[in-house]
């Protein structure tokens, strides 16, 4: 084991001498705690939810006139069952999935928010078109 030596405000040297105290350890084995679960943490984190952008690009030139040309909801998943795809809900937004309900992206990776497209639309993607197509998929 390496020895490591750093300051502490006053405060939080307190603060770690009772809850050594408390737990009958050392200080040295509260910070070492605390840096290993701090280090799990850190691994654990969820990585960024982004699509490959050798992935994306050819779905963005593939479905840009779809995106760009649908006059609402039903419009749009329309164009995009014709060629095998769907738009599903997913943590406040939207998702392209392949018909077997393989995710691909989100929407706002191929220019499309759902914000944007909610604009566009004047409405919320509807429920009923949406479970529609998750029944679809299962």
């Amino acid at each position: 084991m390496e020895t490591v030596r750093f300051g502490l405000p006053a405060e939080t040297l307190r603060a770690l001498k009772m809850i050594a105290m408390s737990e009958d350890i050392s200080v040295g084995q509260v910070v070492r705690d605390a840096i290993e679960r701090d280090l799990f943490r850190r691994q654990r984190a969820r990585k960024p939810d982004r699509a490959d952008e050798r992935l994306v690009a050819p779905l963005r030139a593939l479905l840009a006139d779809d995106f760009a040309y649908a006059k609402d909801w039903g419009d749009l998943n329309r164009r995009l069952a014709t060629k095998g795809f769907i738009i599903i809900p997913a943590g406040g937004g939207i998702a392209l999935h392949k018909a077997d309900g393989t995710r691909l992206c989100k929407g706002s990776d191929l220019g499309y928010s759902y914000a944007t497209l909610l604009r566009r639309f004047k409405s919320p993607l509807p429920d009923v078109a949406a479970h529609r197509w998750v029944r679809r998929i299962a």
